[in-house]
């Protein structure tokens, strides 16, 4: 099910299968991650020991999940938004389960996503996030902006008719891979702009908002309650003080770019 927002924002609800994603990220054990498309890994990472940042290394064989966009269809300027879901909910070797995601189109970037963390080394890379890396990471090596199809994507950039590229929201990575559209990017960058984007990202289902709701009301009604007059106040220990909570360089560091990674993506 799909659902517009005032915001411009596009809900879908149930769009995937109930099993597991052909495109999926896996936690194992250690430190390691790895992205699966279709039983085959596509991407291996290993968070830092200190967690200041994680290396990833891509492995040939990622395939969009989207159709070819055709020249035709890119000069009509459909919504974009609801190209993107159609496709996502149709075809295999995506990212959709059952669950609520959100389809939002987004223009405008900080300049360092784009220009200072868009990866382009291949096939290793360090993100690091003691330097607050927050950027885009493709999933197949970039083209050459003199490739004949990035030459064909910098006309239609010049043109005004550039499809989006679509992103997807990793929270492992603390950034976004390229779902769709290696070389629309290229293109655009190419030509002196940021990339106009799609961002697919994964959103809490509303039952379980609500549940984490009554949980946290739960909790609350609890303290009251042990807070009460005549009763001793929990966590206060005789002599004895708190120790402070520490933070990680790698939350003191990046805190200045955080206030403006994911934009507002209201419902």
């Amino acid at each position: 099910m799909r659902r517009d927002t005032p915001s411009g924002s596009l809900f879908l609800t149930d769009a995937g299968p109930a099993r597991l994603p052909d495109l999926r990220m896996e936690m194992t054990d250690g430190r390691r991650m790895l992205l699966r498309q279709a039983g085959r890994p596509v991407l291996l990472a290993r968070v830092d020991q200190d967690h200041g940042g994680v290396t990833v290394h891509r492995r040939e064989g990622y395939r969009s999940p989207l159709p070819p966009l055709t020249a035709a269809e890119a000069r009509r300027g459909p919504d974009w938004r609801h190209r993107f879901a159609g496709d996502l909910e149709r075809v295999e070797r995506g990212p959709l389960h059952a669950g609520r995601w959100l389809l939002a189109e987004r223009r405008v970037f900080p300049p360092y996503v784009w220009r200072g963390d868009l990866v382009r080394d291949w096939p290793t890379a360090h993100l690091d996030w003691n330097d607050g890396w927050n950027g885009v990471l493709p999933l197949r090596p970039l083209s050459a902006p003199g490739d004949p199809r990035v030459k064909a994507y910098r006309r239609q950039a010049r043109e005004g008719v550039l499809p989006p590229v679509l992103l997807w929201w990793l929270s492992p990575f603390d950034g976004w891979a390229v779902l769709d559209g290696h070389d629309r990017a290229v293109a655009a960058l190419a030509e002196g702009r940021d990339p106009d984007t799609v961002v697919l990202v994964r959103v809490e289902d509303e039952s379980e908002v609500a549940r984490r709701a009554a949980d946290l009301l739960g909790r609350h009604e609890d303290l009251r309650a042990r807070t009460l007059p005549g009763r001793r106040r929990p966590g206060r220990l005789r002599g004895r003080r708190l120790p402070a909570v520490r933070r990680s360089p790698h939350a003191r560091v990046a805190d200045s770019r955080r206030t403006s990674r994911m934009g507002r993506l209201d419902a």
